[in-house]
């Protein structure tokens, strides 16, 4: 949807000077960033195909929220501060529960996968956006925002603002902002989390802006010191192919599906978590973390074991 106003479109060339810049700077060791020509490579592709597939879907989506519009409860002005104050929060809110449902149910993680597909955290990794997120379907959150009537140029604007603030949260460079900073927004700190591959950190901190929703929901993180981040996805491609990073995930559901023994066997592969399968033999994210749970538990209660004294202290 084309939005009078476009901050993605301004934004644009601030996106290409900073990454050129945090390469300079790491490779003059005054910046911590990790940079690999062809990884960069697929993530500038990702991002202009993602701009070709939006301009491909955009009249579909414009004509839906212009629908929801016109059968609006309330009309709200785009002139009014309260207006850009609420949509602010809902829409915010309305980027958390997208994010999530990407993670956990399969057929949105298809569309969203290729954003996490790199093994490197640096702000080209910000550009590896999704080439089928229209198709998917994910836009449709956002229409009860249009419905409350909120106008469409003003949700399109809101969008653009939040895709512009998640740009500079996609690096290693800026390690933590002071407390408060921490405590109410995403920050490249929290969203390190999100992109990290590491049992403890899987399926956490899926914040636009505001770290609040996490924290509200219970899917908050903290980076720690003595855990750093492993970037990347469970299973990582180990290749640069661009189309591969696309579609990988498309195709393994194609795959899952054309072995079907029953109605519930395709939705649990087109709509159960990523990893899920019909006799428990991939594994999900919950039983990941539910085995590191256990070894944990295991390394934590060796040393009482160990000794004897100790363990009777315990008890």
């Amino acid at each position: 949807m084309k939005a009078a106003f476009d901050p993605v479109t301004l934004a644009t060339p601030f996106f290409i000077v900073a990454i050129v810049l945090e390469i300079v700077l790491a490779r003059l060791g005054r910046a911590r960033a990790a940079y690999e020509a062809k990884d960069t490579a697929v993530s500038l592709l990702m991002g202009l195909g993602s701009t070709v597939a939006g301009v491909l879907t955009a009249g579909a989506v414009f004509a839906a929220t212009l629908w929801a519009h016109q059968h609006r409860l309330f009309d709200i002005p785009m002139t009014a501060a309260w207006a850009w104050v609420a949509i602010f929060f809902l829409e915010d809110l309305t980027y958390y529960w997208f994010h999530r449902l990407s993670h956990e149910r399969r057929f949105w993680w298809a569309s969203h996968v290729n954003h996490h597909s790199s093994q490197h955290y640096n702000l080209s990794t910000a550009l590896r956006q999704t080439w089928t997120g229209g198709v998917a379907g994910t836009w449709l959150l956002w229409l009860p925002l249009a419905f409350l009537g909120f106008p469409p140029a003003m949700i399109a604007i809101e969008k653009g603002i939040s895709l512009v603030y998640q740009f500079w949260i996609h690096t290693e460079t800026i390690r933590r902002l002071p407390a408060p900073i921490e405590a109410v927004f995403n920050t490249p700190s929290h969203h390190r989390v999100h992109h990290a591959r590491n049992p403890r950190y899987l399926d956490k901190n899926y914040a636009g802006i505001l770290i609040i929703w996490d924290r509200l929901f219970g899917t908050f993180e903290p980076e720690r010191d003595d855990e750093p981040c492993r970037y990347g996805i469970v299973k990582n491609l180990g290749d640069f192919n661009v189309l591969r990073a696309a579609f990988h995930e498309w195709i393994g559901i194609g795959a899952d599906l054309l072995r079907v023994r029953s109605p519930r066997e395709a939705l649990g592969y087109l709509f159960g978590p990523p990893g899920w399968s019909p006799d428990g033999s991939r594994q999900t994210s919950a039983m990941i973390k539910a085995r590191w749970r256990a070894r944990m538990q295991e390394k934590a209660a060796k040393p009482a074991e160990a000794d004897p004294a100790a363990a009777s202290e315990t008890v």
